[in-house]
């Protein structure tokens, strides 16, 4: 959520800062700060708003000069966006910090700290862990952070200055993720990778209850007894590209574009003789083919991808799947242990809620499976097997390439469980997996006719709500492409199974409302096209995005965009998300949104 990092260096750290915060701003804020060490002292400025308030406000109150300091970007959970609640917080003589995540017993803290007389000038969480480290202080550093970390429950990351401590930078974390980067005689803290990537591509992971010291002399790490600890170096397989436009308007169109590259370069690998070969995931025939049921667990995108994961698992494989949003899987005791397989689905492997339901399962006695974009997440790594999906950093808040590859991740998971169960035959699992290595060109073909998807894009600029509806796999898609309009137009829309409009939502339907029908199931399509008929019949104007073997009747579709087909429908989902992407795309830009940064939204959520 909340883009923390901090700098110990020969540059400029106030510039460092800023340009370390604006390739985290994928990650959702509304408030932006920075403390540095300038001669000394810790020199602070911070505005809500953007990183470039921020940097106007400085032209106006001066640039901190300084080597060494700490930045934020925030996004709200305890106050309103505001100059005063925003970061970096100061806890009375000594503490400055940022912070990432929630002090859960932060009300009991506060009234505590409050009765021992200390006064407080924001609404945060965050400036009663300032204030409960400074009350904690009592000159050593590692001392009083462990302390604190004693007092207060929650997850979280801070990176912390000590004024009597200068040019140095402290971080410690629990859950909330944190890395700390080595360059060249001058380190770095932050939330993510590519806020280091212009500077090192080595960085350390942060343990749970780790803290690191980043001054003149290096990097050091400590437990909470403040022994010394050995860590290994990592180095980050991403490069500046990556995490740059390269042209393209937006990340997110480039992130679209990107999708046939992150498909090779997820299944290639995992494709051995025409077969799926999952053996350096951990998987094999002997260890997945005996599970009584299978639990997808994931939020938001990463469900809607466990959504075709579950239809197509339950079809080829015959196991039962059920399908959990992580944020309601631990609250509805639910009934799993040994002999079944949770799958965590999770873009930044960060996901708390995820998290917190993976770690449950593991208690429960299951066995764990993540599927995650992040090396070395915390659901990476705690999870019994795994696979990276490869997809490469995905900027844009609103998920697109991180999609495409977790389907393509689904599709090879039940290719091999079908076949370790026999209720596919060899000869069929090549087939399939032959179609899926097509995926990146058929998905090549559909983004060379984008253009024609403007003109749809433009018919939804005045619409107050819409529909989107489907059948079966369809379905699924319908309410990734809901989310995807929603998440980045603002315009509410709503996904429903076809089949249950009748059922009191097309009591909706008014002349003009746009409805957008998703339409690729050979077998379903009779009843589908029922469906659209009914609401074309009660004034919808409706959008069909079908195979490129039926040809729509003119009292069906206002507008149509027809895709090239699979040879197994099962797989549309992969070429069928695209325009559903585009569409949501381009009428975002056609509003005059911030398509990569919409509203009230965050990149990682970790927060519960």
């Amino acid at each position: 959520m909340c883009g923390i990092v901090g700098y110990v260096g020969r540059r400029s750290c106030a510039e460092v800062l800023i340009d370390a915060l604006s390739k985290l701003e994928y990650r959702g804020y509304d408030s932006a700060g920075i403390a540095v060490f300038e001669q000394g002292q810790i020199r602070m400025r911070k505005s809500k708003g953007r990183l470039a308030d921020l940097s106007e406000q400085m032209k106006h109150t001066g640039i901190p000069q300084g080597n060494a300091g700490i930045g934020h970007t925030r996004w709200a959970t305890h106050g309103e966006p505001s100059d005063l609640n925003s970061h970096p917080h100061r806890g009375g003589r000594y503490v400055t910090l940022v912070h990432n995540g929630i002090i859960e017993n932060f009300r009991e803290l506060k009234q505590r700290l409050t009765e021992a007389g200390r006064s407080f000038v924001s609404d945060t969480d965050t400036e009663v862990a300032a204030q409960l480290l400074d009350q904690n202080y009592a000159g050593d550093p590692l001392a009083a952070i462990a302390k604190t970390m004693e007092q207060i429950r929650g997850s979280f990351a801070l990176g912390i200055l000590f004024s009597d401590f200068p040019d140095t930078v402290y971080a410690v974390r629990r859950e909330s993720p944190l890395i700390v980067g080595a360059g060249e005689g001058e380190s770095f803290i932050a939330s993510d990778v590519p806020a280091i990537l212009k500077y090192t591509k080595n960085y350390y992971l942060l343990e749970h209850d780790e803290i690191a010291v980043l001054d003149r002399n290096g990097i050091r790490f400590f437990d909470m007894q403040s022994n010394p600890l050995e860590k290994q170096l990592m180095t980050a397989d991403w490069d500046m590209d990556a995490a740059e436009k390269q042209g393209y308007e937006h990340f997110m169109l480039k992130e679209i574009h990107e999708q046939p590259e992150a498909i090779r370069r997820t299944v290639l690998p995992r494709v051995a003789n025409g077969l799926p070969d999952l053996s350096e995931c951990g998987i094999t025939k002997e260890n997945i083919r005996d599970f009584r049921n299978i639990y997808i667990v994931a939020c938001g995108t990463a469900m809607h991808a466990g959504m075709v994961g579950k239809n197509v698992i339950e079809k080829l494989a015959g196991v039962p799947v059920i399908v959990d949003i992580a944020s309601e899987f631990r609250y509805r005791s639910p009934l799993i242990g040994a002999g079944d397989l949770i799958i965590i689905i999770s873009q930044s492997g960060e996901t708390a809620d995820s998290l917190a339901a993976m770690r449950l399962a593991k208690q429960l006695g299951a066995k764990t499976l993540a599927v995650v974009n992040a090396k070395g997440s915390s659901i990476a790594r705690e999870a019994d097997m795994l696979i990276y999906t490869h997809a490469g950093p995905e900027i844009a808040v609103a998920s697109t390439k991180a999609y495409m590859v977790q389907i393509a991740v689904m599709y090879l998971f039940a290719f091999e469980l079908a076949l370790s169960r026999g209720t596919i035959t060899e000869e069929t699992c090549r087939r399939l997996t032959a179609q899926l290595l097509e995926m990146p060109a058929v998905i090549t073909e559909i983004l060379a006719r984008k253009d024609a998807l403007k003109e749809i894009a433009g018919s939804l600029l005045k619409a107050e709500s819409l529909l989107y509806i489907g059948r079966g796999l369809d379905y699924a898609l319908s309410m990734e492409g809901s989310l995807k309009l929603k998440e980045i137009s603002y315009i509410h829309s709503e996904a429903y199974a076809a089949g249950e409009l009748k059922h009191g939502t097309i009591s909706l339907i008014y002349p003009g409302m746009p409805v957008i029908a998703v339409d690729t199931q050979k077998a379903l399509h009779e009843k589908t096209v029922s469906n659209i008929k009914e609401v074309k019949a009660r004034g919808a104007v409706t959008i069909l995005v079908c195979g490129d073997s039926y040809q729509p009747e003119a009292d069906i579709a206002d507008h149509c965009f027809r895709l090239p087909e699979t040879a197994d429908d099962q797989l549309m989902p992969m070429p069928a998300v695209v325009p559903l992407q585009l569409i949501a795309y381009y009428t975002a830009v056609l509003r005059g949104n911030d398509v990569d940064k919409p509203r009230n939204l965050a990149k990682s959520v970790t927060v519960e």
